[in-house]
C-alpha cells in the first residue's frame, strides 16, 4: 500500500540527487551496495546495543537507496535484469540485518525470547512473501494482490517505532513499549499477507488451468477427461504424492 504511492511522491523528490550522483560517475550498482551497508551498519552495529534512535537515523540515511538507484538507471537509460536482480537481493539482505538486530538485541540484554522469536518470524516471514510473488511470477502469474503489509509497511512500521522507542534512552518513559507492539503488527501482518499471496496464486493458477484446457479443447489429448488422456503423474486422491 505504501508502495504505491510513497515510492512516486520519494522518485520525484530524490531525482534531482540522483542526477547529481551521475554527474559525479557514480554507479547505480554502487550505490545499491553502498545503501546495503550503510543499512547493515546501522541494524547490526546499533539495534543489538539497543540503540535503537542512532541505529534508525543510520538505515534512514541509507535506506532511500532503494530509490536512488533504480532512478538512477532510469535516468542514464541502463536499467537491466543484472541491476534488477542485485536490488531485489540485496533488499533481502537489508531487510535481514534489521530484524536480525531485533533478535539479537532481545536475545541478548534485551531478555525476551518471546521478542526474539517474533523478530525471527518477522525476518523470515519477510523473505517468504517475497519470494511468493516472486516465484509465481516465475511461473507467469501476475499476482496480482498487494497484500496487508509489504515491505515498505514492513520497514516503516518497525523504524518508526524502533527510533520512537530509543527515545527511552533519553528520559522519556514508557515509550520502549512501542517496538514490541510493532514487530507484533509486522508478524501478524506478513501472515496476513502470506495468505493472500497464496490464496491469490492458487487461483489464478486454477484460472490459467482452466483457460488452457477450454484452449485445447475437450478432445485433446492432455486435456483433463479427455479419452485417453495422460494420468500417471495425478496425484492421487487422498495420499501422499509418490
Amino acid at each position: 500500500m505504501l508502495n504505491k504511492y510513497a515510492r512516486a511522491f520519494f522518485t520525484r523528490v530524490l531525482t534531482p540527487f540522483a542526477a547529481f550522483l551521475l554527474r559525479r560517475g557514480v554507479s547505480p550498482d554502487a550505490v545499491t551496495l553502498i545503501g546495503t551497508a550503510g543499512v547493515m551498519a546501522g541494524a547490526l552495529v546499533f539495534f543489538p546495543r539497543g540503540e535503537f534512535f542512532w541505529g534508525t537515523i543510520v538505515i534512514t540515511l541509507f535506506v532511500f537507496s532503494d530509490l536512488v538507484d533504480g532512478n538512477m538507471a532510469r535516468q542514464a537509460g541502463v536499467s537491466s535484469r543484472w541491476g534488477a536482480f542485485l536490488d531485489s537481493t540485496l533488499d533481502r539482505v537489508a531487510d535481514g540485518a534489521i530484524f536480525g538486530g531485533f533478535a539479537l538485541w532481545y536475545a541478548g540484554n534485551g531478555d525476551n525470547d518471546v521478542l526474539c522469536a517474533v523478530s525471527i518470524f518477522c525476518l523470515a516471514s519477510g523473505q517468504v512473501v517475497s519470494y511468493t510473488k516472486a516465484r509465481g511470477e516465475s511461473i507467469g502469474l501476475p499476482v496480482a494482490v498487494n497484500g496487508l503489509i509489504e515491505r515498505a509497511e514492513r520497514l516503516v512500521i518497525s523504524l518508526v517505532a524502533a527510533g520512537l522507542a530509543g527515545l527511552h534512552a533519553f528520559g522519556v518513559p514508557g515509550i520502549d513499549v512501542l517496538l514490541p507492539i510493532a514487530l507484533w503488527i509486522v508478524a501478524v501482518g506478513s501472515l496476513v499477507t502470506l495468505g493472500q499471496r497464496v490464496v491469490t496464486v492458487r487461483r489464478e493458477s486454477a484460472e490459467a488451468e482452466a483457460e488452457a484446457a477450454a484452449a485445447a479443447g475437450p478432445d485433446a489429448p492432455d486435456a483433463p477427461g479427455a479419452p485417453g488422456a495422460d494420468t500417471a503423474g495425478a496425484r492421487p486422491q487422498g495420499g501422499e504424492t509418490p
